[in-house]
């Protein structure tokens, strides 16, 4: 696997993420799920057949999921040759080639639709990453993601979004409490959910998520370490802001649009929090093509 470190910046209790830490069941798991007993029509191709193909996308994007494209072939055949010609996480145009692999054809035509569907997915959530990161370009506001990832790739969507551009929200239930409605319902307020908080756990962040300007003041006096405005109007934020004390971050969420993201309706608050950003992608168009002339 090649050596891929990003950072992430203070969101949660982790500060250094294993992004490939489930890499390989990821890909073992697809595997498994596609061949079964066998890839059947693979074995139309003689057994000693070498062959070249290219890689190549059909629209505008942004390259992310090698380490994942690449151990689809090491886990399938290591003689498979695999030659980037672009680099992760560099906008790539329309009709460019991303990769040339070179080997036997039976293995290249097996791990084809596995390699590519990681391929198509990372991208495409890196690319969304990248549109939204590029609308708060300039501010001291920064987009994040959310748990609505697809089962099974958070850590690898969480890196597509890191390689786009944008950041990280806590990785899952384990490294931040995030008190929402029902937590402070079964807790009786927020005074108590955030006073249980800090007695599980003095180091982890604690963020609540508020509904109403009485509920952020509660929150603000409970001394939390983030707040969160819950589908807060325009209006609302601006008198959020007024209250809002050094010591506390401020993220929006709740019905992100591009509109929404107007820089001057950003001041005073630390992040902007989207669903979107994994959960809406298209994924991106990717052709995988054999050069017959390399057929031997």
């Amino acid at each position: 696997m090649p050596t891929i470190k990003i950072n992430t910046i203070s969101m949660t209790s982790n500060s250094n993420i294993n992004y490939f830490a489930n890499l390989k069941d990821n890909v073992q798991s697809a595997l498994s799920e596609d061949i079964g007993s066998g890839d059947i029509t693979a074995q139309l191709i003689p057994e000693n057949h070498q062959a070249k193909a290219v890689v190549i996308t059909r629209e505008d994007a942004v390259l992310c999921g090698r380490p994942w494209f690449d151990e689809v072939f090491h886990q399938l055949d290591p003689l498979v040759k695999i030659n980037w010609k672009q680099t992760e996480g560099n906008q790539v145009s329309a009709n460019t080639e991303l990769v040339v692999l070179e080997g036997s054809a039976r293995s290249i035509l097996t791990g084809e639709r596995t390699a590519l569907n990681f391929l198509q997915t990372l991208m495409g959530t890196a690319t969304t990453a990248r549109h939204y990161a590029a609308l708060l370009d300039g501010t001291n506001t920064k987009i994040l993601d959310t748990r609505k990832t697809i089962p099974g790739l958070r850590l690898a969507q969480k890196y597509a979004v890191k390689t786009g551009g944008a950041e990280n929200h806590r990785i899952g239930l384990f490294d931040a409490f995030l008190i929402k409605e029902n937590h402070i319902a079964a807790s009786g307020s927020i005074k108590a959910a955030v006073e249980t908080a800090r007695g599980i756990n003095q180091t982890a962040q604690v963020e609540v998520e508020v509904e109403t300007l009485d509920e952020l003041k509660a929150a603000i006096d409970a001394g939390v370490d983030r707040v969160m405005l819950d589908n807060f109007s325009d209006a609302q934020i601006e008198k959020a802001v007024e209250l809002k004390p050094e010591n506390i971050q401020y993220e929006v969420s709740g019905n992100i649009t591009d509109a929404g993201l107007i820089k001057d309706k950003l001041s005073g608050i630390d992040f902007v929090s989207s669903g979107a950003l994994t959960k809406n992608l298209k994924a991106v168009d990717l052709s995988m093509r054999f050069l017959v002339q390399e057929f031997r």
